[in-house]
């Protein structure tokens, strides 16, 4: 199997997020803001990468809608695409079947496909004005907690007054500084989440810390689990309705992240994917990607 379309798929993701990062623009910092998680014209939300490179285009372009759709969905709407507009990419995983020249016999392999989307603000079809989120200061957000609730197998959390919030492999818990020591309760929850999808990587959840030699800040493994969590976390606060603001030492944090995806063309699409699978766990849904 040629994989010169597949390393292509990659580069393009690649170079859209590396674009962003070397302007210190964190896409999975501020998701989705007040349009609302990316969706398909049917309304499903998009898994993945999907999420954060629709979501940045979004963010970019300031469009009102959330909804994104293909060319053939337009046509069918009778609309058309604004002139001078141009189409995002969104990938999937499609199976085909290679025959193995030793056995002669056939198996199926998961094989990287693209396909492109205009978001709905891009054509003529008429939408409805997005609900604008407001977020309150100091007051639980019913979301969020709604989603802690249905972590079934979660660490235990201990608050204790100070400034570190961190996640204990070794003891299975989560350190967070008090509710009242955050400027505001989203900032509370979106330090929570990032805590709990490392938490998701204990063996006695999803194993992903088996994959982890190198646990210092600074290295590429270390990098690799960060962005998971991250981006986990942005997928929860997503749900939540939550819009994150910049981390402090964002500019260490990028950096460990530019070094660890220009090493490896696939980490983002495989960053997202694990991302996706723990945030999927801590919600307790399963689906068939």
């Amino acid at each position: 199997m040629n994989n010169n379309g597949q390393d292509k798929i990659y580069q393009i993701v690649n170079d859209q997020i590396i674009a962003l990062l070397e302007k210190e623009l964190i896409p999975w910092h501020k998701p989705w803001k007040s349009q609302g998680v990316p969706v398909n014209f049917k309304g499903n939300s998009y898994r993945g990468i999907n999420s954060f490179i629709l979501n940045c285009s979004q963010i970019a372009n300031s469009y009102k809608s959330n909804r994104w759709a293909s060319m053939k969905q337009i046509n069918e709407l009778n609309g058309s695409v604004k002139a001078g507009e141009k189409s995002q990419i969104v990938i999937y995983w499609n199976w085909i079947e290679l025959e193995d020249k030793q056995t002669g016999k056939t198996e199926k392999k998961p094989f990287l496909k693209y396909y492109r989307v205009f978001n709905l603000d891009q054509t003529t079809i008429k939408i409805e004005a997005p609900t604008v989120i407001s977020l309150k200061e100091f007051n639980p957000i019913e979301e969020a907690e709604k989603i802690i609730t249905a972590y079934k197998n979660k660490p235990t959390i201990n608050h204790v007054l100070g400034d570190s919030a961190h996640y204990n492999p070794v003891k299975d818990i989560v350190v967070m500084p008090t509710k009242e020591q955050f400027k505001a309760d989203s900032f509370y929850y979106s330090t929570l989440f990032h805590e709990l999808v490392h938490s998701t990587g204990h063996e006695t959840r999803l194993n992903r810390h088996s994959e982890i030699k190198d646990h210092y800040f600074g290295s590429v493994d270390y990098g690799k689990e960060e962005l998971i969590a991250e981006m986990g976390n942005a997928f929860l606060c997503g749900i939540a309705k939550i819009n994150q603001d910049e981390i402090e030492n964002s500019a260490a944090y990028i950096q460990n992240w530019l070094k660890a995806i220009k090493q490896d063309s696939k980490l983002l699409v495989q960053s997202a994917a694990k991302a996706q699978k723990a945030s999927d766990y801590i919600l307790g849904v399963t689906y068939n990607d």
